[in-house]
Order: structure tokens, then sequence, then C-alpha cells
């Protein structure tokens, strides 16, 4: 195991390292454990497993100055560092965001992106874009990705995350009951995909706070900034991944796969 890899059982402390960092932040939490496709970060897609696959899309980024696959299972730690990526072990943690959170905390970095290993599609361009946004405007917590939704089934599905914001851009709510209404035709509705885009103080705030009640009734964390009135830039993209989840999902990228 290399340097960069921590054990389970090293304290956890800030930081005091005070040389500037050479970039942000990309982290990839690779939690092995997965109830509806065991052993997620592993699973071979096209003859390469998830999380190498990740990796090589996140590797693409310009803006980036370090890139680390946050992993609780030394299978996923070996994988990695055999394709010369880097890790970091994590405990077991509730979220993504709080497996980024842990890494953070060691790494001295004003962003942090959050690319969740179930995004086999994820590329570079995407990456380099939130950062942009972020330093464009110093007021946001977290930029993420929406898109407008297209297929209308979509809009009732409890698994997709939809999305309001204002004329601005900034997040108002989100929701996986259909928002906003359709009482009339044409209405538009966004979904949200693909990884988060942090400050690094915000993502360490927002580790820090218990479960909030719409994050509760809901179960989205990206409520838990919207109640402690917390900005949130919703950056509309065109890009439609495809999330691996399910059995199902494997087979949609498998042919996404012969198609390209």
């Amino acid at each position: 195991m290399s340097d960069a890899t921590r054990s389970f059982t090293e304290p956890l402390t800030e930081s005091t390292d005070s040389t500037p960092f050479p970039g942000p932040l990309v982290v990839i939490p690779a939690r092995l454990r997965s109830a509806r496709l065991p052993e997620k970060p592993l699973y071979k897609l096209g003859g390469r497993e998830l999380v190498l696959r990740v990796l090589d899309g996140a590797r693409e980024s310009e803006r980036a100055g370090r890139v680390i696959v946050a992993a609780d299972d030394e299978r996923v730690a070996a994988l990695v560092e055999a394709s010369g990526g880097e890790v970091m072990m994590t405990p077991d943690l509730p979220s993504g965001n709080d497996r980024a959170a842990y890494v953070a905390r060691e790494i001295p970095s004003e962003f942090v992106i959050n690319v969740q290993v179930d995004d086999p599609m994820i590329r570079g361009r995407v990456i380099d874009s939130m950062i942009n946004a972020l330093e464009a405007d110093p007021g946001v917590n977290l930029a993420l990705l929406v898109k407008k939704i297209e297929d209308p089934s979509e809009a009732v599905r409890e698994s997709i995350i939809k999305a309001v914001f204002d004329e601005n851009f900034l997040a108002l709510y989100f929701s996986r009951s259909p928002i906003p209404f359709p009482r009339r035709a044409g209405t538009d509705c966004y979904k949200h995909i693909g990884p988060y885009a942090w400050r690094r103080e915000s993502l360490l705030e927002f580790a820090s706070w218990p479960r909030t009640r719409l994050e509760s009734a809901e179960s989205l964390e990206m409520l838990r900034l919207l109640e402690k009135g917390r900005s949130i830039k919703c950056l509309e993209t065109d890009i439609d991944g495809i999330e691996i989840d399910t059995p199902d999902d494997v087979r949609a990228f498998e042919e996404y796969l012969k198609k390209g």
C-alpha cells in the first residue's frame, strides 16, 4: 500500500500543512458494499472495473490538482494503486459527501469535487466547468449539474432527483416528487445529475451538521445546505449520463459501449 493510503485506525485531524495546494481536489468515494449491485466499484463494464472507468474520466480534468479514490476495502485500494491511482482509506461513513469531507480534512484545497463511483461517463471538462463556476461566484457553497427532463416518466420516478431554481440558477428546492407541479402543459422540469463541487470549508461544515428535517423526509443531502441557508448553484447541462446502481444500468451501459 502506498504512503498516500491511510489505515482505518489513524486519528482524523485537520491538516496543518500551509503549503499552497496546486489545484482543486477530486475525490471518488468508492464504497464496496452495495445492496442493489454487490461490490459495485469492482464491477466490470466493457472489461474495465467501474472505479477505474470513473478514475479515467476524472484524470482528464485540466483543473484538478489531485484525484483520490476514497476506499473502504483493500481490494479496491489495490486495484486503484495498481493502475497508478492514489487511494485514501476511510472508515464506514453515511454518504459519499462524508467520505469526501474525510479526505478534505487531510488535504488543503479551496475546492473539493465529489465524483460518484456510479458515474462511468464523467469527463474532465465537466469537472472543470464546475470549478470555474465556484471561482466565478464566491458566494456559492456548492455547485451541481441539472438537466431538463425529456422523458416524462422521469418526472414521477422517485429515484430521479428533481430541482427547482431561481432566475440566477440558485437552488430553491430538491425533491423526489415532480416539481414544479405541472398544472400547465409545457412546464419544464429539471433533474440533478453527476458530481458535487464544494468549497472546502462548506463541505467540512456540512459534514459536521446532523441530518435536518427536510433532508430526512426526502433522503436528500442537498436539503441540509438549503435548510441552513447556504447557496447551491445549478449549472444547466445537456449531458445525460448512465448511473450504475442496478443490473439494468449495467446492461444499458454495455449497450451504450456497443453503439460507441
